[in-house]
């Protein structure tokens, strides 16, 4: 099981930018995928996440609407939509998945909760 992510960098305030997390070695249809980020000197953070059919999606609160999660199981690959990006955004963010046929928030916000995870793509926003 290997997780790919990819498409950080740096972009303005106000911003868009997507993530993407590409799966190896394992079909993505059968795993829950969850994207976290961590800023600096700042803890682990879920932030979103997904069910392994795409059917339900889950966002932290913390992210007011600004983010879109999806799934697309044909390329195994599970999408961050990023967009009205802020300062406070900056971080590296990581995908992670678990085998699963059901998620909840309460489930998936938790690092613990995943297996597997990617090497981490840096955003920065700038102000």
């Amino acid at each position: 099981v290997q997780l790919q992510a990819s498409g950080g960098g740096l972009v303005q305030a106000g911003g868009s930018l997507r993530l993407s997390c590409a799966a190896f070695g394992f079909t993505s249809d059968h795993y829950a995928i969850g994207w976290f980020r961590q800023a600096p000197g700042k803890e682990r953070e879920g932030i979103s996440c997904i069910s392994s059919s795409g059917s339900s999606a889950y966002y932290a609160r913390s992210l007011k609407g600004r983010f879109y999660i999806s799934k697309d199981n044909a390329k195994n690959t599970v999408y961050l939509q990023m967009n009205s990006l802020e300062p406070g955004d900056t971080a590296v963010y990581y995908c992670a998945s678990q085998e699963t046929t059901w998620i909840s928030w309460a489930m998936c916000y938790k690092s613990g909760f995943f297996g597997s995870w990617g090497q981490g793509t840096l955003v920065t926003v700038s102000s």
